[in-house]
This record gives C-alpha cells, structure tokens and sequence, in this order.
C-alpha cells in the first residue's frame, strides 16, 4: 500500500514537471516564427543602413559611370534569356552582371509600405540569396529606371523563418512600391497582377517606351506550381508616397504585442493555480 502511495507520488510529481514543460516547448514552438521573423527583419534593416551608408560616400562621378554602365547593359538585353529562378535546374550565383551596382554586394533594395517590406536587393536568384532577402531576375533590365526597361525582382513567400513576399498576394492595383539604388529612388504603381506558369514570362518582357518594375514570387501557398506577378509603371517619386501607402500605424503592432504579453502573462498565473490546487 505504501509503495502504491510513492508510486502515485512519483507520478503526480512528474506531471507536475512535465507539464510546464510541455507547455514551455508548446510555447517555444509558437513564438519560433515570430522570432526567427524579428531577427531576419533586423538583419535585413541593417543591411539597408549598410547600403544607404556607403551610398553618402560613393563619389557622384562614380556614381554617373556606374548608371552608365548598367544603362549600356539594359540596352543589350536579350528578353528570350529570361528563366524561371524556382526550377531545380542549377542557378547562377551572384552574377559580374550587376557589379557596377553593388554596394555592400547589394545593388538596392525594395520597400513596399503597405505590408511594412524593405527587403535588400542581390544580383541573381541562388538559394543562398533568396533564403534571407530579394533577388534580381537575371535576363530582365537592372533596377535603375529608364524607358523601355522592365526590372524584375524576386523573393519567396511562406518561409517559416521570415516573411519576405508572405504579403504581396494581398496587393492591389494603384499600390505603390519603391526601388532604391545608388543613384536615386524608383517609384512604381500596381497596375497589372497576373498569375502564370513557371515558364510564362511574356507579361515580364521589355514594352518600346514604357519604365516597369514586377515583384514575383511563388503560388499559392505552400503548393508553388506558378508564379505571382505584381507589376508596376513608374511614376514621380515623392517622399510622402511612402509614409501614405502604409497600410497600419505603428501602435497597431504595439497593441498586438501587448495583447500577446498579456495573454502568456494570463497563461502563466492559470498555471501557478493550478499547481497550487
């Protein structure tokens, strides 16, 4: 009878500690894509610090040979090299195309307000590049502007560690989204969103006189069989686009995290009570 006793004993004691353990990991396991979120978004922060930094010191004769450049480069594209950068076939790293661009091995970044997105540009689609941030579609014209060019740049979307193009399905048209390079900033307007196959890139080719920008990234979620693509025409850039395409004020994020804080906090005095019963 007494063994029985310690028995139950044992077993009341191990559940006593297993059970805020389980709730520990459960925990854990919720708040790892909210983490793991924050860091990629602090990471790709400094990054665009970075690019802006070296931007101030970049001598500006420098700056004019290097759009040069990349004009030239634009003007020489071939739209029937365009490929898709999510088939398994093996994909060029960061490319010699795109050098006369990179700062920081950036060669800009995008920022779209309404979905809070300011993502850092790399030459190419590797793996490597679109695991962390946005890549440019090699074969299509570099992010620098320009009539008859039409840049398009690539990030994925449903990565458990971080959002990147998670939102850019819930775009519309008349959205705005930006382009930054060395010399200046691009602005765009959402005037066409399509959904196509893999190896359908006639919406991305170069039109005669008309300046586009495309986001492109894989749908739908979590199934990846065709492509997403957002297409913008260029428009006068003014600061104050920015701060007025942003879909949420910032205390709306305050108020999400407070209300979380506040329900661990709920969940935690639940369970002090129940261990005391």
């Amino acid at each position: 009878m007494l063994k029985n006793k310690q028995s139950l004993s044992l077993r009341e004691r191990l559940i006593q500690v297993m059970f805020p353990l389980l709730f520990l990991m459960g925990c854990l396991i919720v708040l790892y894509p909210l983490m793991s979120n924050y860091y990629y978004r602090v990471k790709q922060n400094q990054a665009v610090t970075s690019f802006e930094s070296a931007k101030v010191i970049v001598n500006k004769d420098d700056i004019k040979r290097r759009m040069a450049l990349a004009r030239a480069y634009n003007a020489t594209l071939d739209p029937g090299r365009i490929n898709d950068p999510y088939t398994d076939l093996e994909k060029k790293g960061v490319a010699e195309y795109a050098r006369m661009l990179e700062l920081n091995e950036q060669i800009g970044y995008v920022e779209v307000p309404r979905f809070d997105i300011n993502l850092p540009i790399y030459a190419g689609t590797s793996d490597d590049v679109l695991q962390k941030a946005a890549g440019h579609l090699e074969g299509t014209s570099l992010p620098i502007g320009g009539d008859s060019t039409h840049t398009v740049i690539t990030a994925h979307t449903g990565l458990p560690q971080a959002k990147l193009f998670t939102n850019i399905h819930k775009m519309k048209k008349g959205d705005l989204f930006f382009i930054h390079n060395i010399d200046k900033t691009l602005a765009y307007k959402v005037d066409q969103i399509l959904v196509v196959e893999p190896d359908n890139f006639t919406p991305v080719l170069v039109k005669n006189g008309f300046d586009y920008a495309t986001l492109l990234t894989c749908t739908p979620y979590g199934i990846n069989s065709h492509r997403l693509l957002v297409r913008g025409y260029r428009v006068p850039y003014q600061k104050a686009f920015e701060k007025a395409d942003a879909q949420r004020p910032w205390y709306t994020k305050v108020i999400f995290l407070v209300s979380f804080l506040l329900f661990v906090i709920l969940v935690i005095i639940l369970l002090i009570d129940w261990h005391r019963k």
